[in-house]
């Protein structure tokens, strides 16, 4: 029994940090997401946003099998992140220089409270999909506990799905809520986080296309490591250099 926990240890550390990972890149898109919102609403937009995600991917536990059969809802979402993105990086490129003007136009563009919620929880449901079935390859190795099923999966390897799919999303929202931090306090980093969206809009592209069903790309494409470095080290330069041009504009205004 000892060894048994142990493994279940190892698995639930392993799926906290898959989800870590995963939580770093959707953290921007949520931060975004949520920016035009007044800031005493941009907290309760991630809460109840998260929320309603975390009720999904505990439903989507039971019917993944299913689920995997959509490449549409990854497409959907792939399409939706990119046109955000370049329709913000436009809009940026051509505002006016008033901050009050801009400031206006930025909360005039953005959707309500709850459409930004539900839009919120479209955008974790189309990453959530591969990260659940990343899980549930991960947890499907370990030795069943318990003699009890929930949705096909035996009790024990749900339950450790669950908690690191539970603790995945805890840290999407506090990392998408520093996010909102950072860009409230460098206002220019705004380009950087929507090529960023763009850039993750890109990921569910490749997804979407390396999909059984659809077949373009290998199924083995997304997670080989050449695909894998070459996301990571690109979303790192976007963030580096969105950083360091913000921190210069920044201190140019002082």
């Amino acid at each position: 029994m000892e060894a048994i926990l142990l493994q279940y240890g190892w698995v639930l550390i392993v799926l906290i940090v898959l989800e870590g990972l995963l939580a770093a890149d959707n953290a921007v898109v949520m931060a975004v997401m949520v920016r035009h919102l007044p800031r005493d609403q941009q907290k309760k937009a991630l809460f109840y946003g998260l929320f309603g995600a975390l009720i999904f991917r505990f439903s989507a536990l039971f019917i993944i099998t299913v689920l995997v059969n959509y490449w549409q809802i990854q497409a959907l979402g792939a399409a939706y992140l990119l046109f955000m993105s370049g329709k913000n990086i436009y809009d940026l490129r051509h505002k006016e220089d008033s901050t009050d003007e801009t400031n206006e136009k930025v909360t005039k563009r953005g959707s309500g409270f709850w459409m930004t919620v539900l839009k919120v929880e479209a955008a974790d449901i189309a990453f959530a999909i591969d990260s659940m079935l990343a899980a549930v390859a991960i947890a499907v190795t370990l030795p069943e506990l318990g003699h009890f099923d929930i949705g096909g999966i035996n009790g024990g390897q749900f339950a450790v799905m669950l908690l690191g799919g539970f603790i995945g999303v805890i840290m999407m929202r506090f990392a998408a809520q520093w996010f909102v931090k950072v860009l409230n306090d460098y206002p220019s980093l705004e380009t950087a986080a929507f090529l960023i969206v763009g850039w993750v809009g890109v990921k569910l592209v490749v997804l979407t296309l390396s999909h059984e069903r659809v077949g373009i790309l290998p199924v083995e494409f997304p997670h080989s490591t050449a695909w894998e470095v070459t996301f990571w080290v690109v979303l790192v330069a976007i963030a580096l250099v969105g950083y360091l041009v913000g921190v210069r504009n920044k201190q140019h205004t002082h």
